[in-house]
């Protein structure tokens, strides 16, 4: 929806960027982005090294550094869900389609 401000013209969003972005598959890009944060919020609280979460999640440093960077292309939701458990962090996911 269009809306003008002033001489500003601007859209509401949908809630999800990359569908308004036109991405493919945003929904699932969504909940990647949302559980790459909370993975993200977890170690920046424990203060953990990047070789320390790679011990942690069973995966190799450059594989985490690509993960806090927001490269996600790698990662599977279901991987992600994995991580957060191996961090002890139990998450529940809501997505909002549009009926």
């Amino acid at each position: 929806m269009k809306k003008k401000l002033s001489s500003v013209e601007y859209e509401i969003g949908s809630g999800n960027v990359f569908a308004d972005l036109g991405l493919a598959k945003p929904e699932e890009a969504l909940a990647k982005a949302q559980l790459a944060w909370e993975i993200a919020k977890i170690i920046k609280k424990r203060k953990l090294t990047q070789k320390r979460i790679a011990e942690i999640l069973k995966i190799t440093q450059p594989k985490v550094s690509l993960l806090l960077r927001g490269y996600l292309k790698r990662f599977s939701v279901d991987r992600l869900f994995r991580f957060l458990n191996d961090l002890g962090q139990a998450y529940h996911l809501e997505l909002h389609r549009e009926v």
